[in-house]
């Protein structure tokens, strides 16, 4: 059961209910990798009052060596117990944090402060909130280091399949039961397109905590893999001949307690407002990329033939646009949601929804156009017809995206100056280490013969 806590004197009182004697601090890198240290209970209040002291230095993307004092500081709200730690005394449970520098200023490389910071944007602009339901695909393999280089499936299974082939559906429902148990809503979880690949579709929250639940269901899907003697992975493309894993979202602007994108008078019940919003994501998806397609491997998920979107379209249907709109039964206001296609599961969250929140709300504010849909499968048709619709594709290379958002006043403004640095000097690291690799595959083609 989950623990419902608002204030530090509610975690208190759960941590002495439960028997807590340890818990996880967690904040995230600017890269997305979960980091954590334990307290002892009985540091909670100062945790609370003061925050807790560590060295950013070796954390990448945060500060260096000579200005490394950080200090995490508990956001009560987000504690739970950690269930696959033993029960009765001495229970395990954990928070997220926000960081701070000295002085009590937040921390400008925080990742979950750029969030924040994107939705007090949206706060300005009337909204009451930034709402998503974050769909995760992710593989089950038997190792994380493959004899051979081949990861090696469990099952070939496709899509909803519901057989012995779904060799994972066991341990899909023991980890959909523990995200229960730490307050994580799963509305429905399938066996994916992909043989051994799997998908949990989170229900719609706050951006801030939807943020919190991705990174806390990656941890939970590997832990329970491992209990099996598996890996859990969420790269974006790890089969050759295979689907890739996307984090397709579903997104809505709040206002007035309802969805700021429903118009039931307008074609489609789109309102103007969903319209601009849309238009901002596709003018700027280029731009952002890196925020939600931020590694080597991501731009091998991102090219056509295998269901991803790579076309800066959208469509009500049609799932080879970039963006489209869900039909649903009843087209009521609770409905009405807009569906990105673009990004993976393995991006830093916080940075991804900022970047797509940014986006929208450029749109919203200086008033763009929405280009007419597009219905037809974007696959089928030619490079020179795609041309002369005028429809742009997504970065085809990490290199190629982080040059794009290099030179991104949007990107600057998402991130500040601090991130905006780092990242853009890490994303050219990688990618410079990845250009003069030689693949087995080159290697194996071009040696013999040249």
């Amino acid at each position: 059961m989950a623990v419902q806590t608002d204030t530090p004197e509610d975690v208190f009182e759960a941590v002495e209910a439960n028997d807590v004697r340890f818990i996880r601090l967690w904040f995230t890198d600017i890269l997305g990798r979960l980091k954590s240290f334990a307290i002892n209970s009985t540091e909670l209040e100062r945790a609370f009052d003061r925050g807790i002291g560590f060295d950013g230095a070796s954390m990448t993307g945060f500060n260096p060596v000579e200005e490394s004092d950080m200090i995490a500081r508990p956001d009560p709200s987000t504690f739970t117990l950690i269930p696959w730690r033993p029960g009765g005394t001495d229970a395990v449970a954990r928070m997220f944090c926000d960081i701070e520098v000295p002085g009590g200023l937040a921390y400008e490389g925080d990742p979950r402060w750029v969030l924040k910071r994107a939705l007090r944007r949206a706060a300005d602009l009337g909204f009451d909130d930034f709402v998503v339901a974050p769909q995760l695909e992710f593989f089950y393999f038997r190792s994380a280091r493959p004899e051979g280089g081949v990861p090696e499936i469990l099952d070939e299974g496709g899509y909803f399949d519901l057989t012995t082939l779904d060799a994972g559906s066991d341990v899909r429902r023991e980890t959909v039961l523990a995200l229960g148990q730490m307050g994580i809503d799963v509305a429905s979880t399938h066996h994916e397109a992909g043989p051994s690949q799997h998908e949990l579709d989170l229900k719609l929250e706050g951006a801030l905590r939807s943020a919190d639940d991705i990174m806390t269901s990656r941890v939970v899907v590997k832990e329970y893999a491992v209990q099996q003697g598996w890996h859990a992975t969420f790269m974006p493309k790890p089969l050759d001949d295979a689907n890739g894993s996307g984090m397709h979202l579903d997104q809505m602007l709040v206002k007035d307690g309802v969805s700021a994108f429903h118009d039931p008078d307008r074609p489609g019940r789109i309102s103007q407002t969903a319209r601009a919003f849309i238009a901002g994501q596709l003018r700027h998806a280029r731009e952002i990329a890196p925020l939600y397609a931020q590694w080597v491997n991501s731009y091998k998920r991102l090219v056509p033939g295998f269901e991803a979107p790579v076309y800066l379209s959208w469509s009500r249907r049609n799932r080879s646009s970039l963006i489209r709109i869900p039909q649903h039964h009843s087209g009521g206001a609770e409905e009405a949601r807009v569906e990105i296609r673009c990004p993976d599961p393995s991006c830093n969250p916080y940075l991804c929804l900022a970047g797509l929140l940014q986006a929208g709300l450029e749109g919203i504010e200086k008033g763009y156009d929405l280009p007419e849909p597009m219905e037809e499968n974007l696959y089928h048709l030619s490079p020179e017809e795609l041309g002369r619709r005028g429809i742009e594709q997504l970065p085809a290379t990490l290199g190629e995206a982080i040059t794009t958002a290099a030179d991104s006043e949007l990107v600057l403004r998402t991130l500040g100056e601090h991130t905006f640095s780092r990242l853009v000097e890490l994303k050219r690291q990688e990618w410079d280490a990845h250009r003069v690799q030689v693949p087995p595959a080159e290697i194996e083609n071009l040696l013999p013969i040249l």
